[in-house]
């Protein structure tokens, strides 16, 4: 960073406070843009994701309920179930089907088998939708530290320039420290948004995973009712 002479007139844009830090400073700054861009990435992403599970999960209920036989739905859905609440039925309906003897009587345990194949299929979507949310808490929580160590070498680099020049008016002494600052700031502009999102994402994602788990006992309470009239 060059030393500013008193009385030059100086541009205090961000654009021109990035280009005067130091190469560290300056890279802890690109570091916090990227960061930022990709959270919101994420949060776009998800939002689309969370909307288009809730739809799923509303058209396979409707499906579901519709008296339609579940042998005759499991069988239209086909081996590549769409959406998530359709792979869990079909976990559970493949799991069900292979527990009947030739005769078909239920294997003993089936119905234990049945849930625990229907928790795996939760647990993997569950994984899918969670995807990427851990990158908005990582930036939540280090974002306003990388800033603030941008900001403690950028105060670090405008003392050394202002010692170098020997001169401590406001005029040069100024530059250097908004030039710091302006870290902190990137540091609050990424962490922010990510902390807020990451909550409001995560408390959608524990709703429709609940979503998941309310018809995975359903249909469970379902398969054992029949099997208990069998």
């Amino acid at each position: 960073m060059e030393p500013m002479q008193a009385g030059q007139a100086i541009d205090f844009s961000a654009v021109a406070l990035f280009l005067r830090s130091s190469l560290t400073v300056q890279v802890v700054m690109v570091m916090l843009i990227a960061a930022s861009f990709w959270s919101w990435a994420i949060i776009v992403q998800k939002f689309m994701v969370f909307a288009q599970a809730r739809k799923e999960a509303a058209r396979f209920d409707r499906a579901f309920w519709s008296g339609e036989p579940l042998d005759d739905l499991y069988d239209r859905l086909g081996d590549r179930p769409k959406g998530a609440s359709e792979r869990i039925f079909a976990a559970g309906m493949t799991e069900w089907r292979r527990s009947h003897r030739d005769d078909g009587r239920l294997i003993p345990g089936g119905i234990s088998r049945i849930d625990r194949a229907m928790n795996v299929a939760i647990q993997r979507e569950e994984g899918r939708l969670f995807r990427g949310l851990s990158f908005l808490a990582t930036v939540g929580s280090t974002a306003p530290f990388i800033g603030l160590f941008g900001t403690v070498w950028g105060i670090k680099t405008a003392f050394e320039g202002i010692a170098l020049s020997q001169d401590t008016s406001l005029a040069v002494v100024a530059p250097g420290i908004a030039e710091a600052l302006l870290a902190t700031a990137l540091g609050l502009v990424a962490a922010i948004p990510a902390v807020v999102f990451y909550n409001k994402l995560s408390g959608d994602a524990e709703r429709v995973v609940s979503g998941w788990e309310a018809f995975s006992d359903e249909f469970s309470t379902l398969l054992s009712r029949q099997m208990d009239e069998a």
